[in-house]
């Protein structure tokens, strides 16, 4: 018996565990290989095998090289010389672009150099065409993975200084925070401080928001490039508005003409906002002196992604307020790569452009490779980006350029075989409260065309409050009368369907049926008509809740219907009984006599009633005044009524 309980037990745990599946475990990792000579080291990644992904473009990988003294490159295969005896600690981001695995993990690699040989020490290059101050990262978020952000800052003026560098992130326009700092590393004895901001000015220009929400329709200026400013209280201030975290550095003794960089490691969290359409921005503020108020503010942009596709299309249009968006502008951006073995002399971008765009309102923001729009009705012999607008679409075609292949050879640095084109619109005068897609063909000379995600808009909600006045007709009840006045609550300015809330307060009167008793007594020897008259008089204060589902034909005409449930908040009814006597046997004799008696009672919160209503308005259906019509079917009693209303919503 024991040895039969074992097998059992032995079988029953060999079921258990083939029933359950185990995690998979198996990471990726890329390996950090070199070659040394002295001082003189040469990079090589070495990569586990791309997955492509059907009908994608070939995949690749690019690289973010970070070498252990400051320096950086982003080539593949990159050359290094260390001026100085040391070890060093370098770092690789490997980056899948069309691959459908995780991103491949590296781990550092220690170098010592023991030996400074001849070679010529190349410094870090110049940043002076970017106004002092970069921003970049190694690839676009995509939730729970790493991603490396780089900031670059040089001492522009002729003297050695001292001064801050601040990178704030996390955007409060977002209910979760989309980035976790977990490390940062620097090379020139930057150490992070803290300081507590407070804001010192509303005085800010609101002239180019954001349009992702309404937080950040009220934010201050959009730092497109890098500007130098000189109110830093503002600057600090409107950052502080802006995003929930911080981090600042303090150095010394930057020389003239220095460049210094620093590395941080970013996580993104599994929270962070998973709409492909929505951008994120971090921001740094670069103070080179501690003893001015003179600084540079840069701008990072950031779309999410759920790969990492070169070609992609995004839009800053996601949750805009309606209200608020009529004189806007709704930036978009298509990115392209050329991923193949030569150059693109050519590269047309045909974009779906939806009908609530007025493209007459078209604006070049940005572009890359950077040329002059071309000349209109003349021969194209130079580079140029040529607009042709369509009915649907909008035709950026980049001519007469040269934009190097990801896989052409002696091609080392992968950002020079990327470009893109940002642009604006305005929306048309008329436009309806809806969301919109549109993609790219993205076509590289006479190759076939690559089709880029769904760039879409969309509105918040908002919320409509409505006032509501009327009159209530019972046709069952004598005497009636009863008269509301009450409030709805609704999306703003909805384009079809919509759901309506509202409250109704109605003060009521009405008669009951009277009943009539005529009966003959004797009184002093004579019969006399005695006639009793029993009547009920009722007074309410009514609340009504309806809830509604509506739709809007069109601009004018709105249809709906919904439950409603009644209560009677207070009530009030009076029974009257009168008795009339007559000195004949009938009522036209003279009246002897008259005696009335009356009974009042009070209730509060009784007589609940519930029921189906069906609604029809006409006027302004979507935002404004209308005159509506309603009529209520209750579910157990003989109560329907009519409801003739006017509304105006806000």
């Amino acid at each position: 018996m024991k040895n039969s309980l074992i097998v059992l037990l032995f079988m029953l745990t060999s079921f258990t565990f083939s029933q359950t599946k185990l995690k998979d475990t198996v990471t990726r990792r890329a390996t950090i290989s070199y070659n040394q000579k002295a001082n003189f080291i040469i990079y090589k990644p070495e990569t586990p095998p791309l997955i492509p992904i059907a009908g994608a473009p070939k995949p690749s990988y690019s690289y973010l090289w970070e070498m252990g003294d400051g320096h950086y490159s982003k080539e593949a295969e990159p050359k290094h010389i260390y001026k100085n005896k040391g070890i060093y600690t370098a770092r690789l981001a490997v980056t899948n672009n069309y691959d459908n695995g995780k991103p491949p993990a590296t781990r550092p690699k220690k170098i010592a150099v023991n030996e400074i040989s001849n070679e010529v020490y190349t410094d870090i290059a110049s940043i002076e065409d970017q106004n002092g101050l970069v921003i970049q990262k190694n690839c676009d978020p995509i939730p729970d993975q790493n991603m490396e952000v780089i900031l670059s800052y040089q001492n522009l003026e002729n003297y050695a200084s001292d001064g801050k560098l601040y990178l704030f992130y996390n955007e409060k326009q977002f209910k979760n925070n989309n980035f976790e700092l977990i490390d940062f590393r620097t090379y020139a004895g930057e150490r992070e401080v803290k300081e507590n901001l407070v804001a010192l000015t509303n005085d800010l220009e609101n002239s180019d928001s954001y349009l992702a929400s309404e937080n950040a329709l009220a934010s201050a200026k959009k730092y497109k490039k890098t500007t130098t400013e000189e109110n830093l209280d503002a600057s600090l201030s409107e950052a502080n508005k802006t995003f929930k975290n911080k981090t600042i550095l303090e150095f010394d003794n930057a020389n003239p003409g220095e460049t210094r960089n620093v590395f941080l490691t970013f996580r993104t969290t599994p929270e962070m906002i998973k709409d492909t359409s929505a951008t994120v921005t971090m921001r740094s503020i670069y103070v080179p002196n501690r003893s001015y108020k003179n600084h540079k503010v840069k701008n990072l942009e950031m779309e999410i992604v759920t790969s990492h596709d070169p070609n992609k299309m995004g839009s800053n249009g996601s949750f805009m307020n309606y209200r608020l968006v009529r004189f806007k502008r709704v930036n978009f951006k298509t990115r392209f790569q050329n991923n193949g073995e030569g150059p693109a002399r050519m590269i047309r971008l045909e974009t779906d452009i939806p009908e609530m765009f007025d493209k007459k309102t078209l604006q070049i923001e940005d572009q890359y490779p950077k040329c002059p729009i071309c000349p209109k009705g003349q021969t194209i012999t130079s580079s140029c980006l040529d607009t042709i607008i369509k009915q649907n679409q909008i035709h950026f075609t980049f001519k007469n350029i040269y934009l190097s292949g990801s896989s052409q050879k002696n091609v080392k640095e992968i950002d020079s075989t990327k470009g893109f084109v940002k642009y604006s619109m305005k929306f048309n005068k008329d436009f309806h409260k809806t969301k919109t897609r549109s993609r790219t063909a993205i076509i590289f000379d006479k190759n076939e065309p690559i089709i880029t995600n769904y760039a879409t808009t969309r509105f918040s909600p908002g919320i409509s409050i409505g006032a509501k006045a009327g009159y209530n007709v019972y046709p069952n009840l004598e005497n009636t009368k009863s008269y509301f006045v009450g409030a709805t609550i609704s999306p703003f300015k909805s384009y079809r369907f919509y759901w309506q809330a509202e409250f109704v307060n109605s003060l009521n009167s009405y008669d009951t049926a009277k009943s009539v008793v005529e009966q003959f007594i004797q009184s002093t020897g004579k019969l006399q008509l005695q006639r009793t008259t029993n009547s009920t008089q009722n007074k309410n204060i009514n609340w009504e809740i309806p809830l509604l589902l509506r739709y809007n034909i069109n601009n004018y005409i709105g249809i709906g219907t919904g439950l409603q449930a009644n209560i009677n908040a207070t009530e009030k009814a009076t029974q009257s009984t009168t008795i009339d006597v007559f000195e004949g046997q009938n009522n036209t004799t003279p009246l002897l006599n008259s005696k009335t008696h009356s009974i009042t009672v009070d209730h509060s919160f009784t007589n609940i009633k519930t029921g189906v209503l069906f609604d029809l308005t006409i006027g302004a259906a979507r935002i404004g005044p209308s005159l509506g019509a309603r009529y209520v079917v209750n579910f157990k009693e003989n109560f329907n009524y009519m409801q003739l209303y006017g509304i105006w919503k806000f």
